[in-house]
């Protein structure tokens, strides 16, 4: 069975920096698309970074320039390097998995078969 752990949320002033961590267990195809999601309360889920299993990245508008994903496959870890945090990027933050094989194509939502329990990030002003 699959399963995502995220760790390394917190609360922080805006301006600074968290990096988040989702380790995998489970099988799931070594060629994959992954991804950061965040939803704030009243608000739709939304993607804030992925990576494909060709390696290509993409990031939302609002947090490109501030945010990296990356993965040590090694270590079947994910991560989110958040800096210049702002208010509005507080939000639970869940990391998703496609688990299937999945190379060069851009995967929509709903090809996200695998979630995490997310994780809480605060940003005071």
């Amino acid at each position: 069975q699959v399963q995502l752990v995220e760790s390394g949320g917190g609360s922080v002033q805006a301006g600074g920096s968290l990096r988040l961590s989702c380790v995998r267990s489970g099988y799931i195809a070594r060629r994959t698309c992954m991804g950061w999601f965040r939803q704030a309360p009243g608000k739709e889920r939304e993607e804030v970074a992925g990576v494909r299993g060709d390696g290509g990245t993409r990031y939302a508008d609002s947090v490109k320039g501030r945010f990296t994903i990356s993965q040590d496959n090694g270590k079947n870890t994910l991560y989110l390097q958040m800096n210049s945090l702002k208010p509005e990027d507080a939000a639970q933050y869940y990391c998703a998995a496609v688990g299937r094989y999945c190379y060069s194509t851009t995967p929509v939502h709903d090809d996200y078969t695998y979630w995490g329990q997310g994780t809480q990030v605060t940003v005071s002003s």
